[in-house]
């Protein structure tokens, strides 16, 4: 699910209490009393029941008949959601997230890039020129990274010619997005354009097992910099 991307009052409020359930101040089962929050939160009614609509759509939370608002177990979660994973990385889960997202991918990724080398059509290739050429031309910019590593990925999944493959960025994108915020944010980053740039000589090569390979190898450096933005972190967390 996409991120919420309301603003006032309204957004505020899904940012509040999502962020609320994600970092464990609402523990499963706890019932929200919507007296305490509007209170709380200085809200109309109406707005706290819209907020609670949002969030029940990406799972935290439920309501029943003479229980109320309660927050649903984590199984129940979208883990997926963009909003969710946000939550999550700023409640500390950071190094779980991107860990997970890591491990996701390497099942994936290395046969879409598989595919694709075999089913891209010219449409494909230049829809992956383009994204690398943004991806070249971002600088610093670590939002503008994020948004061209995102579109590259997607053609990537297009290029499978399978419309269920190209339909995978909704599960890969609000991670990766995510992923790359943080990372290209740190001093450091392997520089992403070499390696996607492999993956991408492969697949307009036609050739399958390099192609499957470049991306293991893209893999491995992104997980790299997880790793070495991990340490980076720890090392300044207090008495270290």
């Amino acid at each position: 699910m996409a991120r919420y991307t309301g603003r006032g009052v309204h957004y505020q409020v899904v940012q509040d209490i999502g962020s609320r359930i994600v970092g464990g101040q609402y523990a499963p089962g706890d019932v929200l009393s919507l007296p305490a929050l509007r209170e709380e939160l200085d809200v109309s009614l109406t707005a706290l029941r819209e907020a609670l609509k949002v969030l029940t759509g990406k799972g935290l939370v439920d309501a029943r008949q003479k229980r109320g608002t309660f927050v649903r177990p984590r199984s129940a979660w979208n883990l997926l959601d963009a909003d969710v994973i946000d939550w999550r990385i700023d409640g500390g889960d950071a190094e779980r997230v991107l860990h997970d997202l890591a491990d996701l991918r390497s099942v994936i990724e290395p046969a879409v890039a598989r595919r694709a080398a075999l089913r891209r059509t010219e449409a494909d290739l230049a829809a992956l020129d383009a994204a690398l050429e943004a991806m070249a031309s971002t600088g610093d910019d670590a939002a503008a990274a994020a948004e061209a590593d995102a579109a590259f990925h997607r053609a990537l999944l297009t290029a499978t010619g399978n419309e269920l493959f190209a339909r995978m960025d909704l599960l890969l994108e609000p991670g990766l997005r995510a992923r790359d915020r943080l990372v290209h944010a740190h001093a450091g980053a392997d520089d992403p354009v070499p390696s996607h740039r492999a993956v991408l000589e492969a697949v307009r090569e036609g050739d399958a097992p390099r192609a499957e390979l470049a991306m293991l190898d893209l893999l491995a450096k992104a997980s790299k910099d997880i790793d070495d933005m991990a340490v980076r972190a720890r090392s300044r967390r207090p008495g270290r």
